[in-house]
């Protein structure tokens, strides 16, 4: 005579690769339990059947839709256009008041230096403001949420930045450029210090406009803009590209490119990244793989052709 006790338990399931983790997966079974009162039954181990009972999976996350040449978002827009006008009448107000006091005063050597300082200056305020945006914070960060957003997209879609509209690129240093130039410009005369203004401000704002030019192809580019990236003088597409493998925390750099080199060899940008990390707990994305939402997507013809 036998009896049989069905139960329902859960039994821990762990393949031989991940003894000694902490965490492990249930899995319901339906066992069996059963015993015989006969002599020969006894003889025999107690029998346990376990059947096994297929989970659901978690339903996958939708991968957001790939761009197209007439996303919205790519467009420029009046305000965007009003933006960009409103910087560079500030940059150009600071450069005609160098000009007309470098006239008046017959001092011209120093306004060029001052000048020279401020486009090397702002080559070195571009990449750290790129490593900033690209290692830390995200789309909920006040101020620079949007940005930092942006230039994540960016590395999964960038072929995206050459298909972008000049004042939608541009539009958001234009804002930061009139707020701080135009108190620049009602205070000060000097040339010397509108010589570093203009040219610092200047760069600053097109650097975006950099950055879309090294990721074009020499056969679109305007001749003068590749002779300009050939001499050195605006961030080339080779010391580009070189940002753009994982974990991109190299050539950060995106007027000139002319820092990138020291800031690299040095590990200048790691240093910082340890000194944030020991006083704040705060990890940069760039010490973590990419997740897949990072992983560049090559552009297809579909995305190029304007229906």
């Amino acid at each position: 005579m036998s009896t049989s006790f069905p139960h329902h338990k859960y039994y821990s399931l762990r393949s031989p690769n991940n003894v000694g983790r902490r965490h492990h997966r249930r899995f319901p079974a339906l066992v069996h339990c059963s015993a015989t009162s006969t002599a020969k039954a006894k003889q025999k181990a107690d029998q346990l059947v376990i059947e096994p009972r297929p989970l659901t999976p978690p339903p996958i996350a939708k991968t957001p839709d790939r761009p197209s040449i007439k996303d919205p978002d790519l467009l420029s827009t009046w305000p965007h256009r009003s933006w960009v006008a409103s910087g560079c009448t500030t940059v150009l107000i600071s450069l005609l008041k160098c000009a007309t006091g470098s006239a008046h005063s017959h001092m011209w050597l120093e306004p060029v230096l001052a000048g020279l300082f401020g486009y090397v200056l702002a080559d070195l305020g571009s990449g750290v403001y790129h490593w900033g945006i690209d290692n830390y914070g995200d789309a909920s960060t006040p101020v620079f949420g949007s940005q930092i957003e942006a230039f994540q997209g960016h590395h999964k879609w960038p072929w995206t930045i050459t298909r972008r509209q000049f004042a939608n690129n541009l539009h958001a240093l234009a804002r930061a450029v009139t707020f701080t130039v135009l108190p620049l410009d009602l205070v000060f005369n000097d040339p010397v210090v509108h010589g570093f203004v203009w040219v610092c401000s200047g760069c600053i704002m097109f650097s975006q406009q950099f950055h879309a030019w090294a990721h074009g192809t020499k056969s679109r580019l305007p001749p003068l803009v590749v002779a300009l990236q050939d001499a050195g003088l605006l961030v080339s597409r080779s010391q580009h590209a070189a940002h753009h493998h994982a974990p991109y925390n190299s050539n950060y750099c995106i007027v000139s490119g002319v820092w990138n080199e020291f800031l690299d060899e040095n590990k200048v940008f790691e240093a910082l990244e340890m000194i944030l990390f020991f006083q704040l707990g705060v990890r940069p994305r760039s010490w973590s793989e990419p997740s897949f939402g990072w992983i560049e997507e090559i552009e297809t013809p579909s995305q190029t052709t304007v229906y």
